[in-house]
C-alpha cells in the first residue's frame, strides 16, 4: 500500500463531528481518473468537510501519502479496460457492474457519505440513487450529448486495417448512433433491473451522468449548447507526480529547444524507440518520462529520461510535449503555454487530440502511423511554426479564466444544497 493511510475503526461511520462527509470514488483505469480526484479533494476545506476515498491501490506507489482516510476499491485491470477500448468496448458488462454497485453500496454504509464524487466510476449513476446520495460525476466534456462538433473519430480500431482509415471512418460516423446504444446496453439492462428509467440512454449520457456533472475542461477548447444548469465547465485539474529531484534536472542546456515526452498511464510505449529515432537527428534536447522502465534499450545521447517526471514543470521547460493526446498532459502543456504533438491510440485520446488541433493548439500522428520519417517532419514543423506556440498562449490565458479551486468547492455546497437527488426521469 506504500504511503497511503488505510481507514481506521474512527472513520468508518462512528466519526461523532457534525462535518459533512464527502467521499471521492475513481476508477483507476488510468492514473488519471485518480489523480483528478485527489486534486479536487485537496481544494476542499478538511476544518469543514471530512473527506474519504476509494479507489484501486495499482497507483499507490505513483501518488504518494494521500492527506485523507483510504478504503482500497475494486477496478477491472488497466490492462483489460486499454485492450477492450482498442477494440471499440467498455470492459464493462452487467457482471461487473453488478459487482461494483454491491461495492459501492457496501462502501456507503460504512462512511455514510453525505455527498459522492466520482471519476468514471460509472456504476455510480445508479448505486448513488439506490442509497440516495447526491452525486457528482467528473468527466471530459468532449463526451457531452451537448457538445457543439458532434464526430466521432476512428481509433486503431481492427477495421482501419481491413478497410482503411477513410472508409472505417464513413462506418462509424453512419453507425454511431447504434454504436453508443450498444455500449449502453450493460447500464440500460442494471437500470431496469432496479425499475429505473433508461429510455434514451446512450455511452456519452454514461460518461456524463451525475446530479452534477463536472467538465474538467475548457468551454473556449470544447464548445457546448444548451447546457442544463446541473452541467458545469470547472476548468483543466492539473497534477504532477511526486518524485525525487533528478541528477540531471538541473543541469540541462538551455542552449537548445526542450522537448518533454509522456505517453502516461495508457500510452503505446512500443512507439518510444520511433520517437527516439526521430528526436536523435534533431538539434534538441528531449527529456522522457518511461513510466517505470519502458526504456529502449538505446537512449541517444540527447535524451534524458526517467520513470516519472513533475509534468508540470517539465512543460514549463519546454518548447513542445509529445504526449498520447489524453487530456491530463495536453492541459499540462497549454497551462505553459506549449502545444502538443498527440500519438492517440484510444477513442478518448483521439477526441481530445481532434479538438486540440483545430483550434491550432497542436498536431495528431496517428499512433499507427508514427514512423520515425513522419515523426522527425511534425517534430520540426511544430517546433519551427511560431503559430502553434501563439495558440498555445492564448488558451494559456483561458485557462486562468477557469479555476478547479474556486468553482468545485461551491459546487459541492450547492449539491449539498439541493439534497435529494434527481430522479433519472430524462436524459
Amino acid at each position: 500500500m506504500g504511503a497511503i493511510t488505510r481507514m481506521s475503526k474512527s472513520f468508518q461511520g462512528t466519526n461523532n463531528s457534525n462535518r459533512k462527509r464527502i467521499l471521492f470514488i475513481a476508477e483507476a483505469v488510468t492514473l488519471a481518473h485518480v489523480v483528478r480526484s485527489i486534486a479536487l479533494a485537496e481544494t476542499i476545506d478538511t476544518c469543514r468537510y471530512n473527506i474519504y476515498f476509494a479507489f484501486d491501490p495499482r497507483y499507490n506507489h505513483i501518488i504518494g501519502k494521500l492527506p485523507f482516510a483510504y478504503k482500497p476499491i475494486n477496478s477491472i485491470t488497466s490492462k483489460h479496460f486499454l485492450t477492450c477500448v482498442v477494440k471499440g468496448q467498455t470492459g464493462y458488462d452487467v457482471t461487473t457492474l453488478r459487482a461494483y454497485i454491491k461495492d459501492d453500496l457496501k462502501l456507503f454504509r460504512e462512511i455514510h457519505p453525505d455527498i459522492i464524487v466520482g471519476d468514471f466510476r460509472l456504476s455510480l449513476m445508479i448505486s448513488s440513487r439506490i442509497a440516495g446520495k447526491p452525486y457528482m460525476g467528473i468527466c471530459n466534456a468532449y463526451w457531452s450529448p451537448y457538445v457543439k462538433h458532434h464526430f466521432l473519430p476512428v481509433p486503431e480500431h481492427p477495421f482501419t486495417r481491413i478497410f482503411g482509415v477513410w472508409l472505417t471512418r464513413q462506418i462509424f460516423n453512419l453507425a454511431k448512433p447504434l454504436i453508443f446504444k450498444r455500449l449502453a446496453l450493460p447500464w440500460i439492462k442494471i437500470l431496469r433491473e432496479y425499475d429505473m428509467p433508461s429510455n434514451g440512454l446512450d455511452l456519452r449520457k454514461v460518461f456524463t451522468q451525475g446530479d452534477k456533472t463536472l467538465y474538467a475542461d475548457l468551454p473556449q477548447l470544447i464548445p457546448t449548447s444548451k447546457l442544463p444548469p446541473s452541467h458545469h465547465f470547472i476548468g483543466p485539474i492539473l497534477w504532477s507526480a511526486p518524485v525525487s529531484p533528478l541528477k540531471w534536472w538541473d543541469k540541462l542546456s538551455e542552449e537548445k529547444p526542450i522537448v518533454y515526452v509522456t505517453l502516461g498511464s495508457s500510452g503505446d510505449y512500443s512507439l518510444l524507440p520511433e520517437i527516439f529515432s526521430a528526436m536523435k537527428e534533431l538539434p534538441i534536447t528531449a527529456i522522457v518520462a518511461t513510466a517505470g522502465g519502458n526504456n529502449p534499450t538505446d537512449v541517444p545521447n540527447n535524451i534524458f529520461t526517467a520513470d516519472y517526471l513533475p509534468g508540470e514543470e517539465a512543460a514549463k521547460r519546454a518548447k513542445l510535449v509529445i504526449c498520447n493526446g489524453g487530456s491530463p498532459t495536453t492541459y499540462q502543456a497549454l497551462a505553459a503555454g506549449v502545444p502538443v504533438l498527440g500519438i492517440p491510440s484510444n477513442l478518448d485520446q483521439y477526441l481530445n487530440m481532434l479538438y486540440l488541433q483545430r483550434a491550432g493548439l497542436g498536431l495528431l500522428v496517428r499512433s499507427g502511423k508514427a514512423t520515425k520519417q513522419i515523426l522527425y517532419q511534425t517534430i520540426s514543423e511544430m517546433l519551427n511554426n511560431p503559430s502553434y506556440r501563439n495558440s498555445a498562449e492564448s488558451y494559456r490565458q483561458y485557462m486562468k479564466l477557469f479555476s478547479p479551486q474556486d468553482i468545485f468547492p461551491r459546487l459541492v455546497e450547492s449539491a449539498l444544497e439541493d439534497g435529494v437527488p434527481q430522479s433519472l426521469t430524462h436524459y
